[in-house]
């Protein structure tokens, strides 16, 4: 391990996630244990730019890993994309004497730490928390797994009221351009159909398909819906370019919204958040910067800023085959 951190600074940035606060707990206790201070910074790039920084230390974070949200805040900061604003930000770096800096976010958190690196050589690490999981580099961030539970638990209770009065429901969920959650939830809830952003199925397929629904005996249907669905409506327009083609359907429509990124983080997610604080950490006393922390076949990796901002995440392509099969 590197002896030249004895400070390192954590901050949540951009949307919050389910897990974030076991992340931020996880790299504080690990500073306590390899003995190095540990700064909280709140709001954000913001509170870096304003001050707003305390200390804290392993019996700060007691009581937090069940939390949703973070008790460290987010805010969006225009200032810190100025040059203006990220001298302020390393001035209250210096005040505070912070050697390394974990910033827990999406790749727009991780732009901002990547800029921010160039200019003044301050080692950050990256820790991936957003429900979209669409970052590249990891199979999962954190967050996804507690969004999809809830989508599910959403709509197992949309289809009780869909059953009981044979109706047809759109349910929006989030994945402004990655399908993710509404792949997977889509199939794990049994809907009849699932649009993505990553395959524009039409809004002619989607008729065919539920015409064969109807035909084949079903009386009720579940149609799941990514906010960044490619077929240019949004889902009111669609709900109601069915219900204008498809008459006999009874047609309602759910935006499931901001309920997705609350509630208290699954088992899964409040391990890999805690994976992943130790392993930001330790990457930054054994030297590394720039990169982001990530899940591979089980194992944490390492990838660069750049990697991870400008990369893709990939849709799992047999899920795409599984669903056409099981909508049958």
């Amino acid at each position: 391990m590197s002896t030249n951190i004895k400070r390192i600074g954590v901050l949540t940035s951009g949307g919050d996630a389910p897990g974030m606060n076991a992340a931020v707990r996880a790299v504080v206790r690990s500073a306590a244990f390899y003995k190095i201070e540990c700064a909280a910074i709140y709001q954000g790039y913001q509170g870096l730019i304003d001050n707003k920084v305390k200390m804290m230390n392993a019996r700060g974070v007691n009581n937090i890993i069940n939390k949703g949200g973070t008790i460290l805040k987010s805010a969006r900061c225009l200032e810190f994309r100025t040059k203006e604003g990220r001298k302020k930000a390393f001035e209250t770096i210096q005040k505070h004497q912070i050697d390394g800096l974990v910033v827990i976010g999406g790749d727009g958190s991780f732009t901002g730490a990547m800029i921010f690196q160039s200019e003044y050589n301050i080692p950050v690490m990256g820790i991936p928390g957003t429900i979209d999981n669409d970052i590249y580099g990891t199979t999962h961030t954190i967050g996804y797994d507690t969004a999809l539970n809830t989508v599910i638990g959403a709509i197992d209770k949309i289809r009780d009221t869909a059953i009981s009065h044979n109706r047809l429901f759109f349910v929006e969920v989030m994945g402004r351009d990655a399908g993710h959650i509404a792949l997977n939830a889509g199939i794990g809830a049994g809907a009849e159909e699932v649009l993505i952003p990553e395959e524009n199925m039409g809004l002619e397929r989607l008729l065919e398909s539920l015409k064969r629904s109807e035909k084949s005996g079903k009386s009720s249907s579940i149609v799941v819906i990514a906010e960044g669905d490619k077929s240019g409506k949004n889902v009111f327009e669609i709900a109601e370019y069915v219900e204008k083609n498809l008459p006999y359907y009874d047609v309602r429509v759910s935006v499931l919204g901001h309920m997705q990124r609350g509630g208290s983080p699954t088992c899964f997610d409040r391990v890999l958040a805690s994976r992943m604080g130790v392993f930001a950490v330790e990457s930054l006393l054994a030297g590394k910067s720039n990169m982001m922390v990530g899940l591979k076949n089980e194992e944490m990796i390492l990838s660069p800023f750049e990697k991870a901002i400008k990369g893709k995440s990939e849709i799992n392509k047999d899920l795409i085959r599984v669903s056409d099969i099981l909508t049958i």
